[in-house]
């Protein structure tokens, strides 16, 4: 009798120490060693080293039944545990969640700012990997997905700007077994709602271009039938970014990693290995201002480079981040002619003028003897909120363009009229090698991902679109 009684005991014992229900309550705490799974089986919750010391432990959601740990969301980057035997992931009594290690010290708190449902709070694991607390009324009191570390996951909706202000932002990992705050960070621009920059810092490391009202749509793996959709939501107050799959779609991701990369990938169940759909930057010469004032990446090559725009030279030779000076001195008037540029990512740095058709963008510029460029779209399919046009206009040097084929859009460069007339010619620079991140990652799978562009239907403000992140209705530098 007693050996059955410490049988049970044991296998009790046992059963605790590797839960893997998909909830916690205030009466069942996680430990190292527990593990909560979503009720698909898509997503695991647990502690975890990056290193496999066991020295620090990290509390975060990866993927479950997949051979390579791919950690996806962390609660404690900052504040690792370091002393493992005493940890814990519990629901307090004022319905918190909190990770606490020895004598009781708190590492990291997921706030209730909700006074609503008493307690009795619980904590499930979704099967979209996001962690949510709620109240035992359902109400939710707080969730992973408004908390981002250096994933975006289908179905998580990324705040950009709130009242045109920044909102979130993915940070990435402080190195490859770091997962600590990072250099790298994506959020919207703090000057316009035009655009999304990746930072190194405080300084531009990348930027997406300024949106152009054209209706694109989708990434999409054709040799799967797979559909990633990219989706913006401007409700005039709030702006966000907003991705999913389609149905029976292999598992995909965005994660901005160590280096300040961002990157969009997609398993492939036959290599068992993550394949790379998509990068940003992509190149060396994608980097931000990279090829210097007057200068831009020409993407449309096999072998993306820097080259001068038409009627500008190098200013130091072959020293590109110099960027380029116009061949003569020019001086404007109000006569003067435009050379269009098309398939072009704008500049960064322009002033956004509203209410303006295509001709008056012209002659805004035309008449500014400092405008050296403008740029126009026609939003009207793309926005019931506010003005239906974008006019933008550059003042002084044009600072990080690329040319990218089939993408871009015109960019109308101020030229004397001697030139204006002339076809668009570019002076090459310097070789650029393209990376090659898919054998960089993974081996040479680059050629197991096809992609394509499908278009999309339209509803109210809302829009399917690619490439990455843009989006219109500007507070700041605008003129009305």
């Amino acid at each position: 009798m007693g050996i059955a009684f410490l049988a049970i005991c044991i296998l009790s014992f046992m059963v605790s120490l590797c839960k893997s229900d998909d909830q916690l309550t205030p009466a069942k705490p996680l430990y190292p060693g527990d593990t909560l799974i979503s009720h698909g089986g898509d997503f695991a919750l647990g502690f975890f080293s990056p290193t496999n010391s066991n020295v620090t432990l990290y509390v975060g959601i990866w993927y479950h039944n997949i051979p390579e740990r791919t950690v996806v969301w962390i609660a404690n980057r900052d504040s690792p545990i370091t002393n493992p035997s005493s940890a814990m992931l519990f629901i307090s009594n004022s319905s918190n969640l909190v990770l606490s290690e020895s004598k009781g010290h708190t590492l990291w708190t997921a706030r209730n700012n909700i006074t609503t449902g008493g307690p009795g709070a619980t904590v499930a694991l979704l099967n979209s990997g996001n962690l949510v607390l709620r109240s035992p009324n359902g109400t939710v009191l707080w969730q992973s997905f408004d908390h981002l570390t250096d994933t975006i996951l289908p179905g998580m909706k990324v705040l950009l700007k709130y009242n045109g202000q920044v909102a979130q932002r993915i940070v990435s990992w402080k190195g490859p077994g770091d997962p600590s705050t990072g250099n790298f960070s994506l959020s919207g621009d703090p000057n316009s709602d035009l655009q999304i920059f990746l930072w190194n810092g405080t300084s531009p490391y990348w930027h997406s271009g300024a949106w152009n009202g054209a209706m694109v749509a989708a990434m999409y793996q054709s040799n799967t039938s797979s559909i990633m959709y990219e989706t913006i939501i401007n409700t005039g107050k709030e702006i966000s970014i907003m991705y999913s799959v389609s149905d029976g779609s292999p598992r995909m991701r965005l994660t901005l990693d160590y280096t300040g990369t961002l990157r969009v990938l997609i398993w492939n169940s036959n290599f068992l290995a993550w394949a790379v759909l998509f990068t940003y930057p992509s190149y060396a010469c994608d980097r931000y201002a990279s090829c210097g004032p007057f200068g831009y990446c020409d993407a449309a090559e096999a072998f993306p480079i820097c080259k001068c725009l038409d009627g500008f030279k190098p200013d130091d030779g072959l020293n590109i981040s110099r960027g380029c000076v116009r061949k003569e001195q020019m001086k404007f008037s109000d006569k003067d002619s435009f050379s269009t540029l098309p398939n072009m990512k704008v500049p960064d740095k322009f002033l956004y003028i509203r209410n303006r058709s295509f001709d008056e963008c012209t002659e805004e510029c035309r008449h500014n003897f400092s405008c050296t460029a403008y740029a126009y779209a026609n939003l009207s399919s793309a926005s019931t909120i506010g003005d239906r046009s974008r006019c933008l206009v550059w003042m002084g040097e044009l600072v990080d363009m690329a040319k990218v084929s089939g993408l871009g859009e015109n960019l109308y460069l101020r030229l004397p009229n001697s030139t204006a007339a002339k076809q668009f010619f570019v002076q090459p620079v310097y070789f650029v090698q393209r990376y090659s991140e898919a054998e960089e990652a993974i081996g040479g799978l680059e050629n197991s991902v096809n992609t394509a562009i499908i278009v999309l239907g339209l509803k109210s403000t809302i829009i399917a679109y690619h490439p990455v992140f843009r989006w219109s209705h500007n507070q700041a530098d605008t003129i009305t």
